[in-house]
Protein backbone atom coordinates (compact mmCIF):
# COMPACT_ATOMS: atom_id res chain seq x y z
CA UNK A 1 0.00 0.00 0.00
CA UNK A 2 2.89 2.33 0.79
CA UNK A 3 4.38 1.68 -2.66
CA UNK A 4 0.99 2.26 -4.29
CA UNK A 5 0.75 5.70 -2.73
CA UNK A 6 4.03 6.66 -4.40
CA UNK A 7 2.47 6.60 -7.87
CA UNK A 8 0.53 9.62 -9.14
CA UNK A 9 -1.09 10.20 -12.52
CA UNK A 10 -1.51 13.68 -14.00
CA UNK A 11 -2.63 14.94 -17.39
CA UNK A 12 -2.69 18.02 -19.56
CA UNK A 13 -5.56 19.11 -21.79
CA UNK A 14 -4.50 16.89 -24.72
CA UNK A 15 -6.92 14.01 -24.08
CA UNK A 16 -8.48 14.12 -20.62
CA UNK A 17 -11.09 11.37 -21.26
CA UNK A 18 -8.34 8.89 -22.14
CA UNK A 19 -6.23 10.02 -19.16
CA UNK A 20 -9.13 9.35 -16.80
CA UNK A 21 -9.63 5.87 -18.30
CA UNK A 22 -5.94 5.13 -17.76
CA UNK A 23 -6.10 6.40 -14.17
CA UNK A 24 -9.07 4.08 -13.62
CA UNK A 25 -6.79 1.13 -14.41
CA UNK A 26 -4.98 2.01 -11.17
CA UNK A 27 -8.20 2.81 -9.31
CA UNK A 28 -6.94 6.37 -8.92
CA UNK A 29 -8.18 9.87 -9.58
CA UNK A 30 -6.11 12.17 -11.75
CA UNK A 31 -3.72 14.36 -9.78
CA UNK A 32 -4.75 17.91 -9.01
CA UNK A 33 -3.22 20.35 -11.47
CA UNK A 34 -4.28 23.85 -12.50
CA UNK A 35 -3.65 24.89 -16.11
CA UNK A 36 -4.39 28.54 -16.94
CA UNK A 37 -3.87 30.61 -20.07
CA UNK A 38 -3.14 34.27 -19.55
CA UNK A 39 -4.57 36.92 -21.89
CA UNK A 40 -1.32 37.06 -23.87
CA UNK A 41 -1.36 33.30 -24.47
CA UNK A 42 1.18 32.29 -21.83
CA UNK A 43 0.49 29.01 -20.03
CA UNK A 44 0.59 28.83 -16.23
CA UNK A 45 0.63 25.47 -14.44
CA UNK A 46 0.47 24.71 -10.73
CA UNK A 47 0.68 21.19 -9.28
CA UNK A 48 -1.80 21.37 -6.43
CA UNK A 49 -0.55 18.43 -4.38
CA UNK A 50 2.77 17.09 -3.20
CA UNK A 51 4.74 14.88 -5.59
CA UNK A 52 7.94 14.73 -3.54
CA UNK A 53 9.64 11.33 -3.93
CA UNK A 54 6.72 10.07 -6.08
CA UNK A 55 6.81 8.24 -9.39
CA UNK A 56 4.82 10.65 -11.54
CA UNK A 57 3.11 9.85 -14.84
CA UNK A 58 2.06 12.73 -17.12
CA UNK A 59 -0.42 11.75 -19.83
CA UNK A 60 -0.59 14.13 -22.77
CA UNK A 61 -1.74 13.37 -26.29
CA UNK A 62 -0.66 15.99 -28.83
CA UNK A 63 -3.14 16.00 -31.70
CA UNK A 64 -5.22 19.09 -32.41
CA UNK A 65 -3.48 22.01 -30.70
CA UNK A 66 -0.14 20.25 -30.96
CA UNK A 67 2.08 23.22 -30.11
CA UNK A 68 0.05 24.28 -27.07
CA UNK A 69 -0.15 20.73 -25.79
CA UNK A 70 3.60 20.24 -26.09
CA UNK A 71 4.19 23.51 -24.25
CA UNK A 72 1.83 22.36 -21.49
CA UNK A 73 3.83 19.15 -21.26
CA UNK A 74 7.21 20.90 -21.01
CA UNK A 75 5.98 23.24 -18.28
CA UNK A 76 4.38 20.37 -16.37
CA UNK A 77 7.62 18.33 -16.52
CA UNK A 78 9.55 21.31 -15.21
CA UNK A 79 7.03 21.81 -12.39
CA UNK A 80 7.35 18.15 -11.37
CA UNK A 81 11.14 18.33 -11.42
CA UNK A 82 11.17 21.44 -9.23
CA UNK A 83 8.67 19.77 -6.87
CA UNK A 84 11.17 16.90 -6.31
CA UNK A 85 9.33 14.08 -8.07
CA UNK A 86 11.34 10.86 -7.91
CA UNK A 87 10.72 9.95 -11.57
CA UNK A 88 8.85 11.80 -14.31
CA UNK A 89 7.30 9.41 -16.83
CA UNK A 90 5.80 11.02 -19.93
CA UNK A 91 2.96 9.11 -21.59
CA UNK A 92 2.33 10.20 -25.19
CA UNK A 93 -0.57 8.22 -26.67
CA UNK A 94 0.01 10.19 -29.86
CA UNK A 95 3.46 11.64 -30.59
CA UNK A 96 2.92 14.82 -32.58
CA UNK A 97 5.59 15.71 -35.18
CA UNK A 98 6.55 12.02 -35.50
CA UNK A 99 6.19 12.27 -39.29
CA UNK A 100 9.03 14.81 -39.41
CA UNK A 101 11.63 12.16 -38.61
CA UNK A 102 14.14 12.75 -41.43
CA UNK A 103 15.35 15.24 -44.04
CA UNK A 104 13.75 14.59 -47.40
CA UNK A 105 14.81 17.98 -48.83
CA UNK A 106 17.80 20.25 -48.13
CA UNK A 107 17.50 22.70 -45.22
CA UNK A 108 14.63 20.81 -43.54
CA UNK A 109 14.50 20.28 -39.77
CA UNK A 110 14.12 16.91 -38.07
CA UNK A 111 11.39 18.06 -35.72
CA UNK A 112 10.72 14.65 -34.17
CA UNK A 113 14.29 14.75 -32.84
CA UNK A 114 13.81 18.32 -31.59
CA UNK A 115 10.73 17.24 -29.60
CA UNK A 116 12.71 14.33 -28.12
CA UNK A 117 15.44 16.75 -27.03
CA UNK A 118 12.92 19.12 -25.46
CA UNK A 119 11.23 16.36 -23.46
CA UNK A 120 14.59 15.08 -22.21
CA UNK A 121 16.04 18.48 -21.33
CA UNK A 122 12.85 19.50 -19.56
CA UNK A 123 13.49 16.68 -17.10
CA UNK A 124 11.57 13.56 -18.15
CA UNK A 125 13.14 10.29 -17.02
CA UNK A 126 11.15 7.91 -19.25
CA UNK A 127 8.71 8.02 -22.18
CA UNK A 128 5.86 5.67 -23.04
CA UNK A 129 4.16 6.06 -26.39
CA UNK A 130 1.84 4.23 -28.77
CA UNK A 131 2.59 3.22 -32.35
CA UNK A 132 5.20 5.73 -33.47
CA UNK A 133 4.94 6.66 -37.14
CA UNK A 134 8.40 5.19 -37.60
CA UNK A 135 10.07 3.05 -34.95
CA UNK A 136 13.40 4.79 -35.61
CA UNK A 137 12.12 7.76 -33.57
CA UNK A 138 12.98 5.68 -30.49
CA UNK A 139 16.62 6.35 -31.29
CA UNK A 140 16.11 10.09 -30.88
CA UNK A 141 15.82 9.65 -27.11
CA UNK A 142 18.69 9.25 -24.64
CA UNK A 143 16.26 8.16 -21.93
CA UNK A 144 14.29 4.88 -21.87
CA UNK A 145 11.36 4.80 -24.30
CA UNK A 146 8.71 2.10 -24.70
CA UNK A 147 6.75 2.09 -27.95
CA UNK A 148 3.58 0.01 -27.64
CA UNK A 149 1.97 -1.49 -30.75
CA UNK A 150 -1.71 -1.43 -31.69
CA UNK A 151 -1.62 -4.40 -34.10
CA UNK A 152 -2.16 -6.97 -31.30
CA UNK A 153 -4.96 -4.78 -29.92
CA UNK A 154 -6.75 -4.72 -33.28
CA UNK A 155 -6.04 -8.41 -33.91
CA UNK A 156 -7.58 -9.37 -30.58
CA UNK A 157 -10.72 -7.34 -31.36
CA UNK A 158 -11.07 -8.73 -34.90
CA UNK A 159 -10.62 -12.32 -33.75
CA UNK A 160 -13.33 -11.78 -31.12
CA UNK A 161 -15.59 -10.55 -33.96
CA UNK A 162 -14.81 -13.67 -36.01
CA UNK A 163 -12.98 -11.60 -38.64
CA UNK A 164 -10.15 -13.96 -39.54
CA UNK A 165 -9.33 -16.87 -41.81
CA UNK A 166 -9.58 -17.59 -45.53
CA UNK A 167 -12.40 -15.17 -46.35
CA UNK A 168 -10.36 -12.14 -45.28
CA UNK A 169 -7.37 -10.26 -46.70
CA UNK A 170 -5.25 -7.75 -44.79
CA UNK A 171 -4.28 -4.79 -46.96
CA UNK A 172 -1.47 -2.25 -46.74
CA UNK A 173 -2.82 1.01 -48.24
CA UNK A 174 0.67 2.03 -49.35
CA UNK A 175 4.06 0.38 -49.76
CA UNK A 176 5.42 1.78 -46.49
CA UNK A 177 2.77 -0.07 -44.45
CA UNK A 178 3.66 -3.61 -45.52
CA UNK A 179 5.35 -4.64 -42.27
CA UNK A 180 2.33 -3.62 -40.15
CA UNK A 181 -0.08 -5.37 -42.54
CA UNK A 182 2.01 -8.55 -42.61
CA UNK A 183 1.98 -8.75 -38.81
CA UNK A 184 -1.82 -8.42 -38.67
CA UNK A 185 -2.22 -10.99 -41.46
CA UNK A 186 -0.17 -13.49 -39.45
CA UNK A 187 -2.34 -12.97 -36.37
CA UNK A 188 -5.56 -13.32 -38.39
CA UNK A 189 -4.27 -16.20 -40.55
CA UNK A 190 -5.12 -14.36 -43.77
CA UNK A 191 -3.41 -13.51 -47.03
CA UNK A 192 -1.83 -10.12 -47.71
CA UNK A 193 -2.46 -7.50 -50.40
CA UNK A 194 -1.00 -4.08 -51.16
CA UNK A 195 -2.57 -1.03 -52.76
CA UNK A 196 0.11 0.73 -54.79
CA UNK A 197 -0.97 4.36 -55.24
CA UNK A 198 0.96 6.84 -57.35
CA UNK A 199 -0.85 10.15 -57.80
CA UNK A 200 -4.15 9.52 -59.53
CA UNK A 201 -3.13 6.02 -60.59
CA UNK A 202 -3.37 2.98 -58.37
CA UNK A 203 -3.71 -0.77 -58.49
CA UNK A 204 -4.05 -3.73 -56.15
CA UNK A 205 -1.22 -6.23 -55.74
CA UNK A 206 -2.73 -9.53 -54.59
CA UNK A 207 -6.04 -11.36 -54.97
CA UNK A 208 -9.00 -9.75 -53.18
CA UNK A 209 -11.79 -11.19 -55.33
CA UNK A 210 -14.79 -12.14 -53.19
CA UNK A 211 -12.80 -11.36 -50.04
CA UNK A 212 -13.45 -9.04 -47.11
CA UNK A 213 -10.53 -6.61 -46.93
CA UNK A 214 -9.06 -5.16 -43.73
CA UNK A 215 -6.91 -2.08 -44.40
CA UNK A 216 -4.48 -1.22 -41.61
CA UNK A 217 -2.54 2.03 -41.16
CA UNK A 218 -1.04 4.03 -38.31
CA UNK A 219 -2.74 7.40 -38.95
CA UNK A 220 -6.12 8.42 -40.27
CA UNK A 221 -5.70 12.12 -41.05
CA UNK A 222 -7.30 13.49 -44.22
CA UNK A 223 -8.74 10.11 -45.17
CA UNK A 224 -7.52 10.45 -48.76
CA UNK A 225 -5.22 7.41 -48.81
CA UNK A 226 -7.72 5.12 -47.07
CA UNK A 227 -10.68 6.28 -49.19
CA UNK A 228 -8.89 5.81 -52.50
CA UNK A 229 -7.53 2.43 -51.37
CA UNK A 230 -11.03 1.22 -50.44
CA UNK A 231 -12.38 2.30 -53.83
CA UNK A 232 -9.60 0.43 -55.65
CA UNK A 233 -10.28 -2.69 -53.58
CA UNK A 234 -13.99 -2.65 -54.44
CA UNK A 235 -13.11 -2.16 -58.11
CA UNK A 236 -10.91 -5.26 -57.77
CA UNK A 237 -14.04 -7.24 -56.73
CA UNK A 238 -13.62 -7.20 -52.95
CA UNK A 239 -16.92 -7.81 -51.14
CA UNK A 240 -16.41 -5.42 -48.22
CA UNK A 241 -13.77 -3.11 -46.74
CA UNK A 242 -12.93 -2.51 -43.08
CA UNK A 243 -10.20 -0.21 -41.72
CA UNK A 244 -7.96 -0.27 -38.64
CA UNK A 245 -6.00 2.90 -37.76
CA UNK A 246 -3.99 3.62 -34.62
CA UNK A 247 -4.48 7.38 -34.46
CA UNK A 248 -7.65 9.08 -35.73
CA UNK A 249 -6.58 12.69 -36.34
CA UNK A 250 -9.52 13.31 -38.71
CA UNK A 251 -8.56 16.67 -40.16
CA UNK A 252 -11.00 18.95 -41.99
CA UNK A 253 -13.12 17.22 -44.67
CA UNK A 254 -11.99 13.72 -43.58
CA UNK A 255 -15.49 12.93 -42.28
CA UNK A 256 -17.15 13.74 -45.61
CA UNK A 257 -14.55 11.87 -47.63
CA UNK A 258 -14.73 8.73 -45.49
CA UNK A 259 -18.54 8.68 -45.39
CA UNK A 260 -18.60 8.83 -49.20
CA UNK A 261 -16.18 5.89 -49.45
CA UNK A 262 -17.26 2.21 -49.62
CA UNK A 263 -15.81 1.52 -46.15
CA UNK A 264 -18.14 -0.49 -43.90
CA UNK A 265 -16.48 0.20 -40.52
CA UNK A 266 -13.41 1.99 -39.23
CA UNK A 267 -11.73 0.74 -36.03
CA UNK A 268 -9.51 3.30 -34.28
CA UNK A 269 -8.03 3.71 -30.80
CA UNK A 270 -8.92 6.65 -28.56
CA UNK A 271 -5.32 7.92 -28.54
CA UNK A 272 -6.62 11.18 -30.04
CA UNK A 273 -9.63 13.16 -28.84
CA UNK A 274 -11.73 14.37 -31.78
CA UNK A 275 -14.95 16.40 -31.73
CA UNK A 276 -18.12 14.45 -32.54
CA UNK A 277 -18.84 16.57 -35.61
CA UNK A 278 -15.56 15.40 -37.18
CA UNK A 279 -16.19 11.69 -36.67
CA UNK A 280 -17.50 9.71 -39.68
CA UNK A 281 -20.50 7.49 -39.01
CA UNK A 282 -18.45 4.30 -39.65
CA UNK A 283 -16.13 5.03 -36.70
CA UNK A 284 -15.77 2.52 -33.84
CA UNK A 285 -13.40 3.22 -30.95
CA UNK A 286 -11.28 0.51 -29.32
CA UNK A 287 -9.78 1.95 -26.16
CA UNK A 288 -6.02 1.84 -25.74
CA UNK A 289 -6.37 2.77 -22.04
CA UNK A 290 -6.10 -0.80 -20.69
CA UNK A 291 -2.94 -1.41 -22.76
CA UNK A 292 -1.27 1.85 -21.72
CA UNK A 293 -2.39 1.41 -18.11
CA UNK A 294 -0.95 -2.11 -17.96
CA UNK A 295 2.34 -0.83 -19.42
CA UNK A 296 2.48 1.93 -16.79
CA UNK A 297 1.88 -0.66 -14.05
CA UNK A 298 4.70 -2.81 -15.36
CA UNK A 299 7.09 0.13 -15.52
CA UNK A 300 6.21 1.13 -11.95
CA UNK A 301 6.50 -2.41 -10.61
CA UNK A 302 9.65 -3.07 -12.68
CA UNK A 303 8.12 -6.00 -14.52
CA UNK A 304 8.82 -7.15 -18.07
CA UNK A 305 7.09 -5.27 -20.88
CA UNK A 306 7.66 -8.07 -23.41
CA UNK A 307 4.24 -9.76 -23.03
CA UNK A 308 2.48 -6.59 -24.21
CA UNK A 309 4.10 -6.72 -27.64
CA UNK A 310 2.19 -9.78 -28.90
CA UNK A 311 -1.31 -11.18 -29.16
CA UNK A 312 -0.90 -13.39 -26.09
CA UNK A 313 -0.16 -10.28 -24.05
CA UNK A 314 -3.69 -8.96 -24.62
CA UNK A 315 -4.81 -11.55 -22.03
CA UNK A 316 -2.77 -9.64 -19.43
CA UNK A 317 -4.79 -6.50 -19.92
CA UNK A 318 -7.53 -5.65 -17.47
CA UNK A 319 -10.95 -4.90 -19.01
CA UNK A 320 -11.68 -1.23 -19.58
CA UNK A 321 -13.36 0.51 -16.69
Amino acid sequence: MEQENKLKVFCGNGNRPLAQKIANVFGKDLGKCKIVRFSDGEIYINIEESVRDNDVYIIQSTNGNVNEYYMELMIMIDAMKRASAKTINVVLPYYGYSRQDRKSLPHEPITAKLIANMITIAGATRVLTLDLHTVQVQGFFDIPLDNLFTVPLFANHLIEQGMHGDNYVVVAPKNSGIERARELAEYLDTTLAIVDQDGEQGYVIGDVTNKTCIIIDDMLNTGTTISSASTLLMEANATEVFVCASHALLSDHAKQLLEQSPITEIFVTDSCEVDKDRQPNQLTYISCAPLIGEAMKRIYEQESMSPLFGLEGMKCISPEN
